[in-house]
């Protein structure tokens, strides 16, 4: 299919769901994939607001990038990354991934979202064992899926929690979440890299500088889901490894405080911070959790 009658294709996909009552709430991240929704809602004519949920951890370059943006509202979140790990006891990993619903995926409930969801980052993501299964007794994972709102269904015999991945290839076009009460419209789902790209340039579109330095994706420093990227990330933004560090201490005194033990030897952030960066982090049991 030819970039053109791609275009065509998602914007009568945006006009075909286009909400009766308030714009659409566009989700913006400062990637590619954000900036091309951008430009079809435009060129679909929909009305919609661009919002971008700030994280407190994206990386500098987005944070600029993002506000060059036009008519974007960026919003500010009541609590930062660094508070959160203190307050949830526990440093966010790929099996849990409340900085996601906290920082990155707040706000919209109710609302119909446009996201940039595509069909081709799954297959790149799976081969970095993104999609996790973690086995446990019936009881325990159906109130931890309760907990971090994911879904788990019987893989293999055994019961498995299938974590919602951003870009897994059982997304659809358009999905509803029962939680948040919201609508999402994927209109680019079935898009490739190269048509991102081409369709960018096209446009005149520039999009977020880190691309031009070598990032394949952008996101938060220092995401569980980033794998060996991470390395790379802590060595261009030492200040993040810190932050990080000093909330791992800052958790483990909270910790101390209440009188809460982890069977995990940690001493120190330093330790935490070693720990969170294995990459055999699919490896963690219920057990190692006791106490949170």
């Amino acid at each position: 299919m030819s970039l053109k009658e791609l275009e065509a294709k998602a914007i009568q996909r945006l006009k075909s769901f286009e909400p009766e009552t308030e714009p659409y709430y566009l989700c913006y991240s400062g990637g590619k994939d954000s900036d091309v929704i951008r430009i079809l809602a435009d060129l679909a004519g929909v009305k919609h607001d661009i919002v971008h949920n700030h994280t407190t951890v994206d990386a500098p370059e987005t944070v600029y990038y993002v506000r060059s943006i036009p008519n974007i509202i960026i919003d500010y979140p009541k609590t930062s990354m660094w508070d959160l790990i203190v307050q949830k006891l526990l440093p966010p990993t790929q099996l849990i991934r409340y900085c996601c619903a906290e920082l990155k995926e707040r706000g919209g409930q109710g609302r119909v979202k446009i996201t940039g969801v595509r069909w081709a980052e799954s297959n790149r993501r799976k081969q970095n064992s993104d999609l996790i299964q973690i086995h446990g007794k019936p009881k325990q994972m159906a109130k931890m899926a309760d907990e971090i709102g994911v879904e788990y269904k019987t893989i293999d015999k055994k019961r498995s929690i299938i974590m919602s991945d951003d870009n897994d290839e059982s997304r659809r076009m358009v999905e509803h979440c029962y939680r948040t009460t919201s609508t999402t419209i994927n209109p680019i789902i079935d898009w490739t890299d190269d048509d991102v790209w081409e369709f960018l340039r096209h446009y005149g579109c520039k999009s977020n500088p880190l691309y031009g330095c070598g990032f394949k994706r952008v996101g938060c420093i220092g995401c569980p889901m980033a794998g060996k990227r991470r390395y790379t990330e802590f060595r261009l933004y030492p200040k993040y490894k810190n932050n990080y560090i000093k909330s791992f201490d800052r958790m483990l005194t909270e910790r101390k405080r209440r009188n809460m033990q982890y069977k995990l030897d940690w001493q120190s952030g330093k330790d935490v911070f070693k720990w969170w960066m294995q990459e055999d982090i699919n490896q963690i049991t219920f057990d190692d959790l006791e106490g949170v």
